[in-house]
Formats: C-alpha cells, structure tokens, sequence
C-alpha cells in the first residue's frame, strides 16, 4: 500500500480505532477511499490467501479480490494499471 497519511496531533488508541470497512481503495478520487481510516497512527495490513501484500491499492473482504498494480504500466493519465486477483483476503491493522 501507499504510505499513510498522518494527522498531526491526533491521538488514537487501540480501543477507539475505527474498524476497516468490508471495500478500501488508497486511491483519494475512489468512492471506497474512507479517510478516516488512513488518518490512524496504526497501518493497514492485507493477508491474501494466507500471504501478507504489501502492494494492495484496493481490497473487498466479502467479494474475496484485491487490485494490484500490473508491473510499471501505467494509464494514460499516468496512475498504475490494476489487476485483480481473487482469493481469501483478511484485512487487518498492524
């Protein structure tokens, strides 16, 4: 993933850490980007079939997908081509 965005002076604990939703993209322009979530001092991690991924742009636990870049192709607006790749996906913070 991308790295995090922090919010400087924002204090979260484990206790009130907001859960990560069912569909997450990194992407800021995406309707599933939930800023909130990015703004936690604690970092995302994404386990696909048993393997923890390091380069997740979006997930959605219940369909079972992540999309990943595809190499270094980009679009031709310069943002990364993405595959998707089908399988059990768990989401979790560090």
């Amino acid at each position: 993933m991308r790295p995090l965005f922090f919010l400087q002076g924002l204090a979260v604990t484990d206790s009130a850490q907001i859960p990560l939703p069912d569909h997450l993209a990194v992407d800021p322009r995406s309707p599933h980007h939930v800023a909130a979530v990015f703004q936690q001092d604690a970092e995302i991690g994404i386990r696909f079939n048993g393997k923890e991924r390091f380069d997740v742009e979006e997930y959605c636990v219940s369909e079972g997908w992540i999309k990943v870049p595809a190499g270094k192709t980009r679009d031709r607006k310069g943002r990364p081509l993405l595959i998707t790749l089908k399988g059990v996906v768990e989401a979790f913070y560090k």
